[in-house]
């Protein structure tokens, strides 16, 4: 089964994200704190990471940076609820993009896209 870690501060977006994709087969993982998500990449192995960019008063850019030295084969999706960190050139070693919606179609769609190209 696919393993995708959550990493957001807010726990209610963790609960949504959780049960829609555990709704399409994905076994979850979350984390709302830099630390934990670094712990969690190394214990449990995720296949795909959702990364939010503002985790209370830590950055998702610190999160990313760390994460990729110690994985660089996780592919991450940046889901972050502000677009200007497109423009930061440090977002760029994440695998994609998504403007954070009630509408979870677009990141469903990216999670789908980058598993499948990663033969997953």
């Amino acid at each position: 089964m696919v393993k995708i870690l959550i990493v957001d501060d807010e726990i209610n977006v963790r609960k949504l994200y959780s049960e829609e994709l555990e709704g399409d087969g994905y076994e979850i993982v979350s984390a709302g704190t830099v630390a934990e998500a670094i712990e969690a990449v190394e214990r449990e192995t995720p296949d795909l990471m959702i990364l939010d960019m503002k985790l209370g008063d830590e950055s998702g850019i610190d999160a990313l940076s760390k994460i990729v030295e110690r994985r660089k084969d996780l592919p991450v999706i940046i889901n972050s609820a502000y677009s200007d960190f497109k423009d930061n050139f440090q977002t760029w070693a994440a695998d994609a993009y998504i403007v954070k919606s009630v509408d979870l179609t677009p990141l469903k769609e990216k999670i789908r896209e980058l598993l499948d190209s990663s033969g997953q």
